[in-house]
């Protein structure tokens, strides 16, 4: 492996084809104990795991679960998966049995500007171009159910409307698992009589749909059928509202799902186990990976390590509030991951100068990575802080960082998972075993159940991003308050907004103050049981750069090149 990070001359794509994986049956079986017939083999190296023997193992004790965040992304990189993904192995490293669930891949972000989502250099769950495009087919199922959904809706109008649905009304936009500018707003059903009734509809892109978020936070078959006929998918004229259940929907989307809902195995780089499940967008929906991929690596091993998306203000507190309260979770550490040169961005310094020593630019940045830290402890979780190692990082940056962590009361730890695998992680892994030995965690969630609709949005607001005051327009407040009155006013609350600041300005770097959090528009997820609030100029269908990374993504000589 290469001596220090980033300096070696292989992709990420040709790393994981240069590895030697291991048959999956044989992996789960020496790994976790699962014999053959408990699993659904997709191919030599991915498989799924029956959900009768997720069933059998309901009476197991739990493992210990830790939960990777970090700060707010920048274009110089965090790393949080390949951080999950090398902590994982330095734990089994070190002797602990551990593995990891994480969330799948979107096709939008892979051909768009992200690239792929398999974590990077020699921390990397593989097959890597499986699972960052088609993988299990979990997510076209996802798709294919969706827009059942919307098909049955038109069909249900176009065939005399028994339901009364309004077609003004109808609220069950299209999915489309690629990021599509184009189909955000559109106009169906144009053409004639034969084709049913002219309305305005739109596309979200698959990862924000309510089916997905309901795919993950779903128990099992039964929980993910009563979830789906719930789904409230328009309203009359009289503003009642219509369910998938009346339109006899939610049997034949289950149908689809049958498959899908079973938690997906691979393999790291280093032969550890990991689930692969489920994917919501975490600046558009909840962030997490699957409930029963999480609870089911929980009886599987002693430690789990899970991640939540982007930065811990969006992620984890979607992690702590959304899916740790619907599934009983609670985390026994949390990693906050960070880089210095991502720090350096956050004070203020250009892409292009970040291999220039710059200690007032890094303690300036620090003002990022110290709301975090904090907002973690709102949570009662105990923190360690994990530094991915860049080759440019200087003592003098590596000691400020340090310092500045242990006046806040964490430690900060250098890792060096990317160029060694689990090796490099190894102390990061201590901390964290001594953390969960210490049993210190003790899940505060951010707001009670009975908290009004627009207040759990105002505490997230003023906690969390340190905002003066969530705003919202009279309409928007008065939509909240009738879903309160028709019984959903118990939900959480689920925040769609950049990921790149605690703002809504993507361009307000490091910890800004003196903004507020304008809602513009609310959803209701009746079958994810949550409301999602849409703040700024979030979209829920994003589009594509101007070179996006498709571009660079091609086959030669039967394999995948240029895939991140």
């Amino acid at each position: 492996m290469p001596a220090s990070q980033h300096q070696s001359p292989k992709s990420d794509i040709e790393i994981a084809q240069a590895a030697k994986m291991r048959p999956i049956v044989d992996i789960a079986r020496e790994r976790l104990g699962i014999d053959a017939k408990n699993l659904d083999p997709y191919g030599h190296y991915k498989a799924k795991v029956s959900m009768d023997y997720v069933k059998s193992l309901k009476d197991k004790k739990d493992g210990k679960l830790i939960l990777v965040t970090a700060i707010s992304p920048t274009p110089a990189g965090e790393g949080k998966t390949t951080t999950t993904v090398g902590l994982t192995d330095a734990l089994n490293f070190i002797g602990k049995k551990a593995m990891c669930a994480l969330r799948e891949p979107s096709l939008g972000p892979c051909f768009g500007v992200k690239g792929g989502a398999a974590g990077g250099g020699y921390a990397q769950v593989v097959p890597m171009e499986d699972i960052n495009l088609h993988f299990t087919g979990d997510f076209h199922a996802i798709t294919s159910a969706h827009n059942l959904l919307s098909a049955l809706i038109d069909n249900h109008i176009y065939w005399g409307n028994s339901l009364g649905i309004d077609s003004r009304r109808v609220a069950w936009r299209r999915v489309l698992d690629m990021n599509d500018r184009a189909l955000r707003e559109i106009v169906c059903s144009l053409g004639g009589v034969a084709n049913g009734y002219p309305r305005e509809a739109g596309f979200d892109i698959t990862v924000a749909s309510e089916v997905m978020a309901i795919f993950c936070l779903a128990k099992d078959l039964e929980d993910l059928k009563e979830r789906l006929g719930n789904i409230i998918v328009g309203y009359t004229r009289e503003r009642k509202p219509v369910r998938a259940r009346e339109l006899n929907a939610h049997g034949a989307m289950t149908a689809l799902l049958k498959d899908a809902i079973a938690p997906n195995m691979v393999q790291t780089l280093e032969g550890t186990p990991a689930f692969i499940h489920g994917g919501p967008f975490a600046n558009i929906a909840h962030g997490c990976n699957s409930v029963s991929a999480t609870t089911t690596a929980l009886k599987l091993a002693d430690y789990v390590v899970t991640e939540a998306g982007f930065g811990a203000d969006l992620g984890a507190e979607k992690f702590l509030d959304i899916k740790c309260r619907k599934a009983g979770l609670k985390p026994d550490c949390v990693v906050i991951v960070a880089t210095i040169r991502a720090l350096k961005m956050h004070g203020g310094v250009a892409k292009a100068d970040l291999k220039k020593e710059d200690l007032k630019a890094l303690e300036a940045g620090m003002s990022n990575l110290q709301r975090h830290i904090e907002n973690i402890k709102k949570f009662g979780l105990p923190a360690v802080v994990s530094i991915n190692r860049f080759s440019a990082d200087t003592d003098a940056e590596i000691a400020l960082v340090k310092e500045k962590c242990k006046a806040l009361g964490v430690e900060a730890l250098m890792a060096d998972h990317w160029a060694m695998g689990g090796e490099g992680a190894a102390d990061v892994a201590k901390a964290v075993v001594k953390i969960c030995d210490e049993g210190k965690a003790n899940l505060k969630l951010l707001y009670a159940d009975d908290m009004p609709l627009f207040e759990k949005v105002r505490t997230i607001a003023k906690e969390i991003y340190r905002a003066d005051d969530a705003t919202a327009d009279k309409s928007v407040k008065d939509q909240l308050k009738q879903w309160e009155e028709m019984g959903f006013g118990k939900l959480p609350v689920c925040i769609a907004k950049t990921q790149y600041s605690f703002s809504t300005n993507p361009d307000a770097k490091g910890a800004p103050t003196g903004f507020n959090i304008p809602v513009r528009e609310v959803r209701l997820s009746a079958g994810a049981e949550f409301i999602v609030a849409i703040c700024g100029e979030i979209m829920t269908m994003p589009g594509l750069p101007k070179v996006p990374s498709a571009d660079s993504i091609d086959v030669k000589d039967g394999r995948i090149v240029g895939l991140f």
